[in-house]
């Protein structure tokens, strides 16, 4: 009876030891979730580097104006007024391409992922687009619709739409096929299947396209602003070159940062609400 005993206390610490051993190598294999804010340490990092480079004289305020220097001059050009028409017109070139870009980019997506007729006539033509680089189309576009707003707004709506449809596309294709049986088996129809299975399944790859195109717009968005303005930040950038104002230069630099990150922080948000059903690493 006591070497029964014995045998169970043996075992049972046994157990216990090969369960924690287990549990400690997976804690190790995968990261625990990001504290809030702790993303901008990197940037932060950099600003406060820069910050002591200028201070030192390691850097001279004619070819990098300190942050500090920067922030007070974007200060001051908020409170003059000459700042925020500026912005307003660079925030809707951006957000205007941004939108038709997603909402086209997404209806190809689902006429070439779920009907043979769509992906032969999309899919090659937006693989032709994607090897052309956005920019080398500016020529052409601005013949076809001058230098005005249009130009950026349609520049801006075809580099967006690029990454929307090749990650939807993607996601949709990449639904397991078990589910498609099983929405067979249950009878669905083609509208319920679409609704219940094909659009949940594409949301991972539909956000992760959405981040690019934020991305995107504004980097799209910073080349055009180039091209014969006379309003948003990229312009206010291109005449402060001309005068060797490297403050105001920054300043536009910082305000392309911080709605870069903005923009994608909004995007991160509505993903984990949307996905908040789905466990995953860092979740």
């Amino acid at each position: 009876m006591t070497d029964i005993s014995t045998d169970r206390i043996v075992k049972g610490q046994t157990d216990r030891h090969l369960y924690l051993a287990v549990r400690k190598r997976s804690t190790r294999l995968v990261p625990a979730k990001l504290p809030p804010g702790l993303r901008l340490l990197g940037p932060a990092i950099v600003l406060i580097v820069w910050e002591a480079a200028s201070r030192l004289g390691l850097l001279s305020p004619s070819t990098l104006a300190a942050p500090s220097t920067a922030i007070a001059t974007g200060y001051d050009m908020l409170l003059d007024g000459s700042l925020l028409p500026h912005l307003a017109a660079s925030a809707a070139r951006a957000y205007s391409g941004l939108f038709l870009g997603v909402i086209t980019g997404v209806i190809l997506a689902l006429l070439s992922g779920l009907t043979r007729t769509g992906e032969a006539l999309i899919d090659g033509l937006v693989q032709i687009k994607r090897a052309v680089p956005t920019l080398a189309l500016i020529p052409l576009v601005i013949i076809w619709l001058g230098i005005g707003e249009a130009m950026k707004v349609f520049l801006i709506f075809t580099a967006v739409l690029i990454p929307v449809y090749i990650n939807t596309h993607a996601a949709l294709r990449g639904i397991d096929i078990g589910l498609v049986e099983l929405a067979r088996t249950l009878g669905l129809t083609r509208a319920e299947f679409i609704r219940h299975v094909a659009l949940p399944g594409a949301l991972p790859g539909f956000f992760v396209s959405l981040r690019l195109a934020v991305a995107l717009c504004w980097t799209a968005l910073v080349v055009l602003e180039l091209v014969n303005t006379q309003t948003g930040i990229g312009y206010l950038m291109n005449r402060a070159r001309d005068w060797g104002q490297t403050d105001i230069i920054v300043v536009g630099i910082i305000i392309y940062a911080l709605l870069g990150l903005l923009s994608d922080a909004v995007v991160r948000f509505i993903e984990t609400r949307a996905l908040s059903y789905r466990r995953a690493l860092g979740s």
